[in-house]
């Protein structure tokens, strides 16, 4: 388990990463074959399954979203901490509430994440 200040740390880089749009910050929290489930991959790519593994792929997928003319800033709610992971609550801007479940390694990195999203 890492501890609360360090799991904090990590958390508001990962916002600002994000916000920056610093996708060379943002994608230093993940491991190389890091899996993510999204609802925008389902959009994005039409891939069914709404999973992408590796952080190629993870990469392009975020790159994409950064582009988007609608590209929001996540705005922090809430954090829950789990013995192997996080749960993060977000706001995405006009696009409502989301929340990413998260497994990480013993260096904090992402291994997978699960993200749901609201449906306003």
């Amino acid at each position: 388990m890492i501890a609360k200040h360090k799991l904090m740390e990590l958390v508001r880089d990962w916002l600002n990463a994000w916000n920056s749009r610093n996708i060379e910050r943002l994608m230093s929290h993940y491991q190389e074959n890091a899996e993510l489930s999204s609802p925008t991959i389902v959009k994005r790519w039409n891939i069914a399954t709404g999973r992408i593994t590796g952080k190629e792929a993870l990469r392009k997928h975020f790159l994409k979203g950064f582009e988007d003319i609608n590209h929001s800033s996540f705005e922090l709610l809430g954090v829950l901490t789990g013995v192997n992971g996080i749960v993060l609550i977000y706001r995405r801007g006009a696009f409502g509430m989301a929340a990413d479940v998260i497994t990480l390694d013993e260096n904090g990195k992402a291994i997978t994440i699960d993200s749901y999203h609201s449906q306003e």
